[in-house]
């Protein structure tokens, strides 16, 4: 991760501590499963298949701050927006909470289903947690008491693989699911407002359901809505090709999009919007690569020099100033 003066702050999953079975021996990769970071970047956690569960800080420079295990392996995680807590679900359809402020203390369990769980979500003041499972469910529930439950989104046919509480309009939480759909609703009450049919804009190859699960880990395609907040819809805009699958993608908050996509050569992607009058919002996006490692080569390359160039020049003046005191100083004779 980039820090503050230039430098990468690197951490190896293989050098943190690992919890042993009863032979001891080491049990599960170093996979990473899941990761977040808090809401202002202050906080970045991350979970692995050997149950690890390791927060850092990020302000005013990275720190790991603790290393803790958790009793299943998670599948997503989400941290507060008072970043006080991480919520961390499992794949026995678990939910525990691991406190920030006081960073080795152990987990809580906070609720449960009966299926595996595939993602969690908080809405933007914490009072509300929602969980998504295997069983095509989406629960909704008080934080600050999760047994108690508000509602169920009920609808999908499939399991509900993404959820996302939508920033600007906190009342809609959307969905995506194994059923090809996407799925907007008032997420408090359980109403489903709209179904957005993957298959009739993307054809046949949106019906396979693990294409939706994570759509570009299987096609190497990107598809671009836009949410119509006052008539609560979303609106097809258009796809990118790509010529390697995706593995991720987002977006920045002046708008460009970023992809990560499976190339070595060149993993990010980043497009530009080009706004040409109302209505046409990524009508027409430019595409660049970005290697971020020869960029950041260069800019320490030249860094290293200035330094370099820096510290001679003192020495050097340093050094005409001994020669003219030593001058001053010799007797005349």
């Amino acid at each position: 991760f980039p820090c503050s003066d230039e430098n990468l702050f690197v951490f190896d999953c293989s050098s943190a501590e690992k919890q042993q079975d009863e032979k001891g021996t080491d049990k599960g990769s170093d996979d990473i499963l899941a990761f977040a970071f808090s809401p202002s970047g202050g906080y970045f956690a991350l979970t692995d298949d050997s149950k690890r569960l390791i927060l850092f800080q990020t302000k005013p420079s990275w720190e790991c701050l603790s290393v803790r295990f958790v009793t299943r392996r998670c599948t997503s995680l989400v941290i507060t927006a008072a970043e006080d807590k991480i919520f961390v679900a499992d794949k026995s359809g678990d939910v525990y909470s691991y406190s920030i402020t006081e960073p080795k203390a152990d987990g809580k369990l906070e609720l449960g289903h009966v299926s595996l769980l595939m993602d969690v979500a908080l809405s933007a003041d914490d009072q509300y947690i929602l969980t998504a499972d295997r069983d095509e469910k989406i629960r909704v529930s008080l934080t600050k008491a999760p047994y108690s439950i508000v509602s169920y989104c009920m609808g999908h046919r499939e399991f509900v693989s993404k959820i996302l509480v939508i920033p600007n309009c906190p009342d809609l939480l959307l969905s995506a699911s194994g059923d090809s759909t996407l799925r907007l609703w008032q997420y408090k009450s359980g109403e489903e407002v709209h179904c957005c049919q993957l298959s009739a804009i993307c054809g046949p190859q949106a019906t396979k359901p693990d294409q939706v699960f994570f759509p570009l880990q299987s096609i190497p395609t990107v598809y671009i809505f836009q949410l119509d907040a006052t008539a609560q819809q979303l609106l097809y805009k258009q796809q990118i090709s790509l010529k390697h699958k995706g593995w991720d993608i987002a977006f920045q908050e002046m708008g460009d999009l970023w992809i990560l996509q499976e190339d070595k050569e060149a993993p990010l992607l980043m497009y530009r919007a080009c706004f040409v009058g109302a209505g046409s919002c990524y009508s027409h996006l430019y595409k660049a690569s970005f290697d971020n490692m020869d960029e950041y080569l260069q800019r320490k390359e030249k860094k290293l020099q200035q330094q370099k160039k820096k510290k001679q020049d003192v020495q050097h003046g340093s050094s005409e100033q001994a020669k003219k005191k030593m001058k001053t100083e010799e007797p005349s004779l």
